[in-house]
């Protein structure tokens, strides 16, 4: 079987939401590809004061990313950095968590109940069907114990994803990215980046890949990876003398922080398979003349996957995954930060310069 199938597969998972500050949309279509590797995930709710919204795409398989749109967001809720307000930290510590908590008896049960074929190319376990007795069962989120067993020594799953996620509580957006999904903002119709797209041929990304005992080949990490950011993906991060945010390929994000203001629209959240088609400009602009005659964000949504969605797989582009999270801002948004204070933050990550990097190590 070939990586594209012989006719896109066009339907559709999508959704509609709200709480007090926002409503969303979301959309998701496999398209060409022989395979849905993407998963997502949205809580306008988290919890009183916070909205929670992330996109993952994976790579060699689906795991990671349907791992990542489980557990992600809980372990953001977890973290002690969280309870003191600090959520650049929680979810940073999130993102490494989820590659620790993969490894193991316990992760490699719980990749082989997400998956449902055995990856030929990786050899990652999808397919095994696995169920738990009534004694196995854990419904504490709260507990990830390392447990024995056949498969204590599993070091993580093979395949891996992108994860670029988006936390609002009050007026504080917090973007936190690793890989090339992509988060952007609309202010005033201007389409501003709240994520850089981690490729190897970036300076920072290729200086740690060197360094780390890695090489870069025809655009990709080892010659394999067209990433240099990502959950998962263990074999790229085996080096015991170095920390996790310096192996071949890290999961450690990118953290941006912005004050939203009465200006801000909409940010959408989206995987490559949409960037490959538009950029973010383009984007911006299609869904503001969408908005005039839809309010339903969610075919919003719809209409950008119809619209990227190649008529052939000749081309390469619009045959990818594609999966888009649309969110909209309402203007009751009690807020004294003005757009003119917070331009010069949105025009740094607009020019694609690096973004501000979380304080914590």
């Amino acid at each position: 079987m070939g990586i594209y199938l012989s006719a896109p597969k066009t339907e559709k998972f999508s959704e509609d939401g709200e709480n007090d500050g926002l409503r969303f949309g979301l959309s998701s279509m496999q398209g060409w590809r022989a395979t849905m590797e993407d998963a997502h995930a949205a809580y306008p709710n988290l919890d009183a004061s916070t909205s929670f919204f992330g996109v993952y795409d994976g790579h060699g398989g689906k795991v990671v990313a349907k791992f990542c749109a489980k557990y992600l967001h809980q372990q953001v809720l977890k973290n002690e950095a969280y309870a003191a307000g600090d959520v650049g930290t929680s979810v940073q510590k999130a993102f490494y968590r989820m590659d620790e908590m993969m490894r193991g008896q316990r992760g490699w049960r719980e990749l082989a109940v997400l998956g449902d074929k055995i990856n030929k190319f990786t050899g990652m376990i999808e397919g095994l069907i696995w169920s738990p007795r009534s004694s196995d069962s854990n419904d504490q989120v709260d507990d990830w114990a390392f447990e024995e067993g056949p498969h204590s020594d599993f070091s993580g799953p093979t395949s891996g994803s992108t994860a670029c996620v988006a936390i609002i509580r009050n007026n504080q957006l917090v973007v936190a990215n690793a890989g090339d999904s992509r988060c952007v903002i609309s202010r005033k119709g201007q389409a501003y980046n709240l994520s850089r797209d981690h490729k190897p041929d970036l300076e920072a990304e290729k200086d740690r890949i060197l360094k780390a005992g890695g090489f870069i080949h025809a655009g990709r990490v080892n010659g394999s990876l067209n990433l240099a950011r990502a959950i998962g993906d263990m074999e790229f991060k085996q080096n015991k003398f170095l920390p996790a945010e310096k192996q071949i390929v890290t999961a450690n994000p990118d953290i941006n922080t912005v004050e939203l203001c009465d200006d801000d629209e909409f940010m959408v959240l989206a995987c490559d398979g949409i960037w490959d088609c538009m950029s973010s400009q383009q984007l911006v602009d299609y869904i503001h003349e969408q908005l005039r005659s839809e309010s339903k964000l969610s075919a919003v949504c719809e209409r950008v996957l119809d619209k990227c969605l190649a008529p052939s797989t000749a081309g390469g582009e619009g045959c990818d995954n594609m999966t888009m999270i649309l969110v909209q801002f309402k203007k009751n948004i009690q807020s004294t930060a003005s757009a003119e204070e917070q331009s010069p933050e949105l025009k740094e990550a607009e020019t694609d310069s690096k973004p501000e990097e979380s304080e914590s190590k």
